[in-house]
């Protein structure tokens, strides 16, 4: 498949022009699902010179990916858990992304590890993190250095001196996860994927006893197509079994998803100059500094409701606040909480009954001829999970499939990303920004810098930042819409920007900004406008009323009642299409 510069702007043009091409054109791969997995995998796959499909039945990132703890980590905990493999692998793709593949986008981290036992823990925790530098977690980012108590409280005097004996300082990386999941399946089209959101699967095509495609269904309009392909890869993460089902074929591996919520408080609330990682009786509480946020989480617990809309509830935010205001010398308080929100990771189902014990390897297997079905994993590890998954599907591809180059593939944005941070203040000066605003964009969009400003050439006041929601400008929004695959206000506000979780209103504020500016774009209308107001605002009094319920089962109720701004989408998919 060849490199087809234009074909990763994902906008409304290239919606139209992709439904033709799934319709009428044979594919070697088509890739179902929309996350890291999924989008990596359509990447991997094109780069190998495979002609790939991928299709999302919402947006990109609009489950797992999206609502991580946003950190490319190398997973220390697991060390513990002796999955030392594990943790190398991810170590290595940390490193790959903070120097080749997507530095605009992964960013170095300090950590402050507090030590509470004298004796013991020091040199136990210190050996652990000594494994960790070697086995790769020191390369491009300082080692391991060792804190007296009075040390540890100058980098974070937030925390209680009476909280900690000492503390170790260690790096990690903090990622935009569904800025990055975006950017990934902008890459692939790039090389020529054709990529779809709101195209979901609602049965397989087959030719005797093999998969031979999928039929699709637009969850904007409702039209139907087929895809014919070589074979099929299932990469929906927590849906992975749903879509098994529908496949009508036995699974090799289930899959369980565990709850993670996760709130983000204003970054004054906190004195610290260092992310802080916490250790809880069964996991550990990360605190994660956020731009003008810090993020703080998350619980690991069993869910068994709604795939789509995790809902957090007042018991998850109630034992974060707990556990978080052990060691907080200015405890945090629900009135301190800007955002929230609750994501569900796909664990391979293992023996134990505790989900944070449950493995985060991931699993490949080849459930028929013609179908290939990947899960569990870790978002850090994510380009090795593609190129596995499409290693198994070379089988089933008639023409001989070339290794993987995707470690040497940098994504959109990557390529001059340091030469463009050396020039900030001259960018700022041809612009007309300030280089606070320049830095801040080159962290999201890297050398796409130019193709965003472009869209203000003739529109110079889309400059000039969101009334309600100042870290972003205008022209972000609309360039969210013209390339990004944007389709709705929810797109927009919880995923290509984060404002559904970075200001108290949750985006309610600038809602009805953000849909004027993108309506010429997605050619809404007055009633366009109207709906997606009320479907956005319905999301948000759902949220927001659900995180104030005793259970899961109550706040899954109050959340899954909200409408879809999909109106399109079938829920669940019936077997018998």
């Amino acid at each position: 498949m060849t490199k087809q510069p234009g074909a990763q702007f994902l906008g409304p043009q290239q919606r139209d022009l992709a439904w033709e091409q799934l319709k009428k054109e044979q594919f070697d791969i088509v890739v179902i699902g929309g996350g890291v997995v999924g989008a990596g995998t359509a990447l991997d796959a094109a780069t190998r010179g495979l002609k790939v499909a991928l299709v999302e039945a919402r947006d990109f990132a609009s489950g797992t990916s999206s609502r991580s703890s946003k950190m490319f980590h190398g997973g220390l905990r697991y060390l513990e858990q002796l999955e030392f493999g594990l943790v190398r692998e991810a170590l290595r793709e940390r490193e790959l992304s903070l120097t080749t593949l997507a530095p605009h986008l992964v960013k170095p981290l300090p950590f402050l590890f507090p030590l509470t036992h004298r004796g013991w823990e020091r040199p136990y925790v210190a050996a652990g993190m000594l494994l960790y530098d070697q086995l790769g977690g020191a390369k491009s980012v300082p080692a391991q250095k060792h804190l007296t108590r009075s040390g540890a409280l100058r980098l974070a005097p937030g925390l209680k001196r009476n909280s900690l004996v000492g503390g170790i300082r260690f790096y990690d990386t903090v990622v935009d996860d569904a800025r990055h999941t975006m950017t990934v399946a902008r890459t692939a089209a790039y090389y020529g994927a054709v990529v779809r959101t709101s195209t979901q699967v609602v049965g397989f095509l087959r030719e005797a006893d093999r998969v031979s495609g999928v039929r699709v269904h637009d969850s904007e309009d409702g039209r139907s197509a087929e895809i014919r392909a070589h074979v099929v890869v299932n990469a929906t993460g927590v849906w992975t079994d749903e879509i098994q089902a529908l496949s009508r074929q036995k699974g090799r591996f289930r899959v369980r998803a565990s709850k993670g919520v996760h709130i983000v408080v204003p970054r004054d609330r906190i004195v610290s100059e260092a992310a802080i990682i916490l250790r809880t009786p069964t996991s550990v509480l990360f605190l994660i500094p956020w731009g003008t946020h810090w993020i703080i989480g998350t619980t690991d617990t069993d869910w068994n409701l709604d795939l789509a809309h995790p809902a957090a509830t007042k018991a998850d935010i109630d034992y974060i606040l707990t556990r978080v205001n052990q060691v907080l010398v200015t405890p945090l308080t629900h009135a301190d909480i800007d955002g929230v929100y609750a994501g569900l990771r796909p664990l391979l189902a293992g023996e134990s009954d505790e989900t944070s014990k449950l493995s985060r390897e991931h699993a490949v297997a080849r459930v028929a001829p013609g179908l290939i079905a990947i899960a569990g994993g870790k978002y850090t590890t994510y380009r090795v999970m593609a190129e596995d998954a499409v290693e198994a599907a070379a089988e089933d591809i008639p023409a001989r499939v070339s290794p993987s180059i995707t470690q040497k593939v940098p994504l959109m944005g990557a390529d001059g990303y340091f030469a463009l941070v050396n020039q900030t203040l001259h960018l700022g000066e041809i612009y007309g920004l300030h280089p606070y605003r320049v830095k801040h964009l080159l962290d999201r969009y890297g050398s796409l810098l130019d193709e965003v400003m472009e869209l203000a050439k003739e529109q110079p006041e889309l400059l000039a930042p969101l009334t309600d929601a100042p870290s972003y400008l205008q022209v972000e929004i609309v360039y969210a819409a013209a390339a990004e695959g944007a389709l709705h206000l929810e797109d927009i506000l919880a995923r290509r920007t984060r404002i559904a979780i970075e200001y108290p209103h949750r985006g309610k504020n600038c809602a009805e900004q953000v849909a004027r500016l993108v309506a010429p774009v997605l050619g809404w209308d007055a009633t366009d406008i109207d709906r997606e107001l009320e479907t956005y605002l319905a999301r948000v009094d759902a949220e927001v009323r659900s995180q104030a319920q005793p259970d899961d089962e109550s706040a899954d109720a109050l959340r899954a009642a909200a409408p879809e701004a999909r109106g399109q989408l079938l829920e669940p998919v019936p077997i018998g299409r």
